[in-house]
Parts: C-alpha cells; sequence; structure tokens
C-alpha cells in the first residue's frame, strides 16, 4: 500500500511583546531576536504555511523586520493599540476555518480561553513559547507545546555607523599664480 501523505495547512500566530520579553528574561540581554530562519521550519515540520502574523504593541516596529517577514514567509506584521491578546484572539477565530492548525507563539494564560474555542472548532492548536516563562494551563490545554530554546534566538548588535574621517589635502596653487 502506498504511503499518504496528508498536508496540514498552519497559520502561526505570534504576540510578539510576550515572546520578546521572554526570550530577554531566558537569555539576560535585551537585544535577543528570534531566529525565524531556523524557527519556522521546526514549527511547521514541513507542513505548508498559510499565513505568518506578528501582533505587537507598539509603534516601534521595524520596517525592515516586516520587509524581512513578508519577503520570506509572506508574513506580515500587525502593530496594536495595547496588548495583542484580543487582536490575535479575533485572526484566530477568523482563520479557524481556513487552517488545519494554529501555533499560537505565546506563553500567556491569557490564550487558554482560545485554545479552548479553537480546539472545539475543530482545529489543532499548537503553543510555541520559552518553557521557562510558559503558563502551564496553557501547554496543558494546548495539543502540541514547541518549546522555542536558544537555538532559537540570537543576540542582535547593530552595525557600527561609520563616522567620516577628515582628510587633510594639500591646497595646491594654480600654475598662473606661480
Amino acid at each position: 500500500m502506498e504511503n499518504i501523505l496528508i498536508n496540514q495547512s498552519v497559520a502561526i500566530l505570534c504576540d510578539g511583546n510576550n515572546i520578546e520579553r521572554s526570550i530577554h528574561e531566558a537569555s539576560n540581554a535585551k537585544h535577543t531576536m528570534i531566529n525565524f530562519d531556523t524557527l519556522i521550519p521546526k514549527l511547521l515540520n514541513d507542513r505548508g504555511l498559510n499565513r505568518l502574523i506578528y501582533f505587537r504593541e507598539g509603534k516601534s516596529i521595524s520596517s525592515k523586520f516586516a520587509e524581512r517577514l513578508h519577503e520570506n514567509y509572506y508574513g506580515s506584521v500587525i502593530p496594536c493599540h495595547k496588548s495583542a491578546d484580543i487582536p490575535l484572539s479575533i485572526k484566530a477565530t477568523q482563520l479557524a476555518s481556513k487552517v488545519d492548525t494554529i501555533i499560537i507563539m505565546s506563553g500567556d494564560s491569557d490564550y487558554v480561553d482560545l485554545v479552548n474555542h479553537l480546539k472545539g472548532e475543530g482545529v489543532r492548536v499548537e503553543i510555541a513559547a520559552v518553557r521557562q516563562t510558559t503558563a502551564r494551563v496553557l501547554i496543558d490545554e494546548a495539543d502540541f507545546f514547541h518549546p522555542i530554546t536558544a537555538e532559537d534566538w540570537f543576540a542582535y548588535s547593530a552595525p557600527r555607523k561609520k563616522i567620516p574621517t577628515l582628510t587633510r589635502t594639500r591646497r595646491r596653487t594654480p600654475r598662473s599664480m606661480k
């Protein structure tokens, strides 16, 4: 008998502020960032990515980061007025009929009711978060837990700005003045 390949459609919804705080706490560094190039393939595990949406509170969202997510994963970054909880929950319920699996990147216990609702709609719900900052009840309610570890982040260091150097040039006297 031939092997039957069932391809799941996956949406990844990231509570950016929660994940950023978690990796900063775990790494003891404020300039730590998720390495999406290693994390996304690990989360998907050969499943199809339907969407990647990064919810971020505040206005300080790097346009380069947003461009990179769009170019590599057709992802989008959504700025949130306050916390990402409500916009992420609304988007998850909108996507429930369009995907097989929703991966929520957050360890916040506020998502427990969302997880239960989505599972009731027949959606597989997975959580991806830093274990030590993830609510135990969220791990217990999810269908699967993906621990985000030091292998999934890196310390960002801004490129040094080049300071223009002043060079002295000798002034030449025009021939006509010699």
